[in-house]
């Protein structure tokens, strides 16, 4: 690596991206890509989804996302499911790539460059404070690629090109308003500390000016619903999701927002003293930035006439605060500790890298921890929605356990997504869609309502849904309650005709 310039640039962000990749695990069509992915299927076959696709088209309808994949697997000619996960590829790449100029930029030490981007790539899957985020998600996500936009803009400010960061900014926004946002109010903030000196106060009020010019009005723009009277079906959905509800956090969670803040503050201290300016700063301005939108949070998130911002999700504000606290932290254990001590650096790396492997084994423990496309899997879950993708009409339109996302071995992957399929709404991520679409919540708390009992639903009730709202198809138990007319069905579920 000291003989070639191009293996010392490049080495690192391949292994690490790689590593990161291999530990964090790949898993399509789960959590929240149960909202993209269906979104982006919808766009390359309209024919899709004709009773639900107002669940994830009117959440997206602020988000370039779902219509930029479209058109980049039309262009390519590539299958839905590679080219999600080629990108998904590409966005850990890109962080990777965003991260190493930035550690480059802070530490001089190669130890504490290569242990800084160890430790992030390691803790891409850990959970940030209570905000239901990772540092990085295990599917394509459009915060990876807005998050990786955003750190590429810190790294050209940090490299004194500051109008570069701008269409990087720009496009982050476009791709994740919310994350854009913040990305916008962060780069703003370290721009500022890296002008030329000014008083510390005239400084402060500076960083602080722009800062609430950013975010507010940012972040505000696609989200204009907010300042509408809640209804109580908006109310009902709201209080499904605890990470709204700041003043109910336990306290490992309050300490997991203030704690980095601290860090950084001794951080900050610290560079000083040692005569590391650009450390010293960058601290200095993640500080600013997380004192500012931990204050902003407190407000919004307090008296009850203000829950409507509640939805905006300021706390996750947090996810740019623990991408550096990882970085830096790493880099400061590798200049203090690892050095080039190969047994230290096998140990830290087996530990670390380990137990967030068993911790994503463990929590997606009924699927494979890389689900690569067309692949076999023993999922009955997966095993079922990939039948009815297959072997249903288009514009079938099913009936599912509203609590199936949650079921024992499902880990989370959507039906809607996955299956192609309508379904009427679930009870545990269509939620969060009517957080920020509150125009459904009517038809989610009819759907709910008809849905209640699941367990013990017998053809009558199944005839009562087809009634209601039109399904005509059934993904129930195995085996399945008398009636229903069965196509097929494994160890644990059927695919029936409501008859």
């Amino acid at each position: 690596m000291r003989r070639s310039g191009f293996a010392k640039a490049c080495f690192p962000i391949l292994l690490f991206s790689a590593v990161g990749f291999l530990v964090t695990g790949y898993h399509p069509g789960a959590e929240d890509d149960g909202v993209y992915l269906a979104a982006v299927k919808a766009n390359l076959n309209p024919a899709l989804y004709p009773h639900d696709s107002a669940f994830f088209q009117l959440q997206l309808r602020t988000s370039v996302f779902d219509t930029w994949m479209a058109r980049f697997i039309e262009v390519t000619g590539m299958q839905v499911d590679w080219a999600e996960l080629l990108l998904h590829a590409f966005s850990i790449l890109l962080i990777v790539w965003a991260c190493w100029s930035i550690i480059c930029r802070l530490f001089k030490e190669t130890s504490a460059r290569w242990a800084g981007l160890a430790m992030f790539v390691a803790l891409f899957t850990l959970p940030v404070a209570g905000t239901a985020l990772y540092i990085v998600d295990q599917y394509l996500h459009p915060r990876n690629l807005a998050s990786a936009l955003i750190l590429f803009a810190v790294a050209r400010i940090l490299a004194g090109k500051r109008w570069q960061a701008v269409p990087l900014v720009v496009f982050a926004f476009m791709l994740h308003p919310l994350m854009g946002a913040f990305g916008i109010s962060f780069c703003c903030v370290v721009t500022l500390a890296f002008l030329q000196p000014l008083p510390a106060p005239l400084r402060l009020w500076r960083a602080r000016t722009v800062s609430e010019a950013a975010i507010p009005i940012a972040a505000l723009v696609p989200f204009g619903w907010v300042f509408d009277p809640p209804s109580q079906t908006w109310l009902e959905a709201i209080h499904t999701r605890p990470w709204f509800r700041l003043y109910q956090w336990t306290w490992y969670e309050w300490l997991g927002a203030i704690g980095p803040l601290v860090l950084f503050w001794l951080v900050a201290r610290l560079a000083h003293k040692r005569g590391e300016t650009s450390l010293a700063r960058f601290s200095t301005a993640i500080l600013i930035y997380g004192v500012f939108h931990q204050a902003l949070a407190m407000v919004l998130l307090g008296p009850q006439w203000l829950i409507c911002f509640s939805t905006l999700e300021p706390m996750r504000y947090l996810q740019l605060v623990y991408v550096f606290m990882a970085l830096v932290g790493g880099a400061y254990l590798g200049r203090y500790v690892l050095k080039t001590k190969f047994w230290r650096w096998a140990a830290f790396l087996l530990v670390t890298n380990g137990c967030m492997m068993a911790t994503q084994r463990q929590l997606f423990a009924g699927s494979r921890h890389i689900e690569l496309p067309a692949a076999a899997t023993a999922n009955p879950w997966l095993q079922a929605f990939d039948w009815v993708k297959q072997n249903t009409p288009e514009d079938a339109y099913f009936a599912v356990d509203p609590n199936y996302m949650i079921a024992p071995g499902e880990d989370n992957h959507s039906f809607r997504a996955l299956a192609e399929r309508s379904v009427l709404a679930d009870a545990v991520k269509d939620t969060a869609v009517i957080s920020k679409v509150p125009e459904l919540g009517s038809r989610w708390h009819n759907e709910q309502l008809a849905q209640a009992g699941w367990s013990n639903f017998q053809l009558a009730d199944f005839e009562r849904l087809k009634a209601h709202f039109g399904v005509n198809w059934v993904l129930a138990s195995y085996p399945q309650p008398a009636g229903l007319a069965c196509h097929w069905h494994n160890s644990t579920l059927s695919a029936c005709e409501i008859p």
